[in-house]
């Protein structure tokens, strides 16, 4: 069943995109307060100096007050949020084909949460859903994706989750932080990955580093992470080597088997998602005739992830961890 837009009296959003003629990125301006009436979510402070001014990727975003609805489109925007304590303000979510579910601290919040679409966020959800604010995974914009400019004609202000290095997240998450007012918890917030990550990686400093096969699927060949993929950074942080690292033009790329082969991986990261399952993953892969030649497949070489802790959001450290783990089980 569709959804109605809010009526004018319940939310008034004035959004002006302004374009210089020097071709600088489009400026996204909120304007406008949640009307009296629209109950402020709990744990937040209203203290902070609005407008505010954010560098998204070369996208300049305004707020000018604190957004009142928010749609976390990607299950690891959607965590970052109940993570910062700010699960009240979710009015819908996205992409849980995309997730095994939330890390158990957070199970309780993300009950509470509605779900805008299963899979990829559609224009007439998002459009009907009466928010005023985006924070979603890249996948979710552009191309057959959503418009944000058309987004921005619905008073609904996009902040990007698109991060390639781990100081690029780190600000993300101090941005957030600082749009909702909860700076002081943002910062702590940062600071924890460092001192885990920083901890792994004095425990397996010198020694070798597996080369590693990210799969997430295969058909064609093995749809896997390049170089340029934020998940490449979490392989090599937990002391791992991606196995297509030196290709940087996507994200997301395809490789032929026979390259796989010729690269000869030590071990194979599976990735764990909705479907199909990890177990019939590694079904496929054994019963290929090319990857079931790999050393590491006829040892059971297996370590696998869920996908949404290897985007960029608040797992970072949970990643690594893991990762670091199953590369080097006698070292844990």
């Amino acid at each position: 069943m569709k959804k109605t837009l809010l009526p004018v009296t319940a939310l008034l959003l004035t959004l002006t995109l302004a374009f210089s003629a020097c071709g600088k990125p489009a400026e996204t301006t909120l304007s406008a307060s949640p009307s009296a009436g629209t109950p402020s979510p709990s744990g937040t402070g209203t203290g902070a100096p609005y407008p505010m001014t954010f560098d998204n990727y070369g996208r300049e975003v305004t707020v000018s007050a604190k957004p009142a609805k928010v749609l976390t489109l990607g299950p690891n925007c959607t965590e970052l949020f109940v993570a910062l304590g700010l699960t009240d303000y979710i009015a819908g979510s996205s992409l849980k084909n995309h997730s095994r579910g939330p890390l158990p601290e957070y199970a309780g919040a993300f009950a509470k949460i509605p779900e805008l679409n299963y899979g990829s966020a559609t224009r007439e959800a998002v459009i009907s859903s009466g928010a005023d604010f985006i924070y979603g995974i890249d996948w979710e914009f552009g191309g057959s994706g959503l418009d944000i400019d058309e987004l921005a004609g619905y008073g609904i202000t996009t902040y990007m989750n698109a991060a390639a290095t781990m100081e690029q997240q780190y600000q993300e998450i101090l941005d957030i932080g600082k749009i909702f007012g909860v700076e002081d918890k943002a910062a702590a917030f940062v600071e924890d990955p460092k001192t885990r990550i920083g901890a792994v990686e004095d425990k397996i400093g010198g020694l070798k580093a597996p080369k590693v096969l990210v799969y997430d699927s295969g058909s064609d060949g093995v749809f896997t992470c390049s170089g340029k993929n934020f998940e490449s950074l979490l392989i090599s942080m937990a002391g791992g080597e991606n196995l297509f690292g030196d290709l940087t033009e996507k994200a997301w790329i395809t490789v032929s088997y026979e390259e796989v082969l010729a690269r000869e991986p030590d071990v194979i990261l599976v990735h764990d998602y909705d479907s199909p399952s990890v177990e019939q993953k590694i079904a496929e892969i054994k019963a290929n005739d090319m990857l079931s030649q790999l050393d590491c497949v006829k040892n059971d070489q297996f370590v696998v992830i869920e996908l949404e802790s290897v985007l960029p959001g608040n797992r970072m450290a949970h990643t690594v961890e893991k990762l670091a783990k199953g590369f080097y089980p006698d070292k844990f």
